[in-house]
């Protein structure tokens, strides 16, 4: 077979199997407490100081904040996965918004800062990448997870509880041009699902054809567009205890690391 067909067949396998993902649903762990610890690597020590902090803080401000680590991503980018997963549990208080998630995922070296819209304002995206960069990851580098997983409570916490403009000048006057690098992986990301939700609606239309034009249909929607919490299913319920989710909402503020 000749090389240049290979790479041809080897990309439109990626583009299929892609676009596959985009448009099956993930599932999300029942809200179990301040604490869902899927992945099984915090012990009981840890959860106990976690969970006392997340209930002090939320008896302080109102505001929520879970720690949940996950075994898998099932396939999708923390970011899209985290969004969905505040909207589908319903952190923070309907109205103001305010919860935010700390998520890990260990098996693909992931974790991420999830925010809600009512606390952009202080946890901003510099600021969760202060955090994670400084606080988390080089503790996870060395296996310290539940280290790690505490110190970025603990910052996330001293942030909400009054501390975000020092956090934001400490987060201005260390930027670098990691950013750069984020935009030029983004970038391909998107590239990568514009082209295999183009070969999948194509195969689809030819399929289709007589019936996509009677019902107006012009394929599959992109990914992040027009999804709502509803449209993205639960393997459980969102209360699984005497700690619940209070209906707020979440549009993708935060920032993610890898190690």
């Amino acid at each position: 077979m000749p090389h240049r067909l290979r790479l041809a067949l080897a990309a439109f396998a990626v583009f299929v199997v892609t676009a596959l993902v985009a448009f099956s649903a993930p599932t999300f762990p029942p809200l179990t407490g301040r604490i869902v610890d899927q992945a099984a690597i915090l012990d009981a020590a840890a959860k106990a100081r976690l969970d006392t902090k997340l209930a002090d803080l939320e008896g302080r401000t109102q505001t929520q904040l879970v720690v949940v680590t996950l075994p898998s991503l099932q396939g999708y980018d923390i970011a899209d996965y985290g969004y969905q997963l505040g909207r589908a549990w319903g952190i923070g208080q309907k109205g103001k918004n305010n919860g935010a998630l700390l998520i890990v995922a260990p098996t693909e070296r992931k974790v991420r800062i999830e925010v809600g819209y009512g606390l952009e304002g202080d946890l901003t995206d510099a600021v969760t990448r202060l955090i994670i960069a400084n606080s988390i990851l080089p503790r996870f580098r060395t296996g310290d997870f539940a280290g790690g997983i505490e110190r970025g409570v603990q910052d996330i916490v001293q942030v909400l509880s009054g501390d975000a403009d020092d956090f934001k000048r400490r987060a201005s006057d260390g930027r670098q041009q990691s950013s750069s690098s984020q935009n030029v992986g983004s970038f391909t990301l998107v590239i990568t699902i514009l082209l295999a939700w183009w070969v999948f609606s194509q195969t689809f239309r030819r399929r289709n054809s007589v019936r996509s034009r009677r019902a107006g249909w012009f394929g599959p929607p992109l990914i992040g567009g027009g999804w709502s919490g509803g449209g993205w299913s639960s393997s459980g319920s969102s209360g699984g205890g005497r700690f619940s989710g209070g209906g707020g909402s979440f549009g993708g503020g935060g920032s993610s690391g890898s190690w």
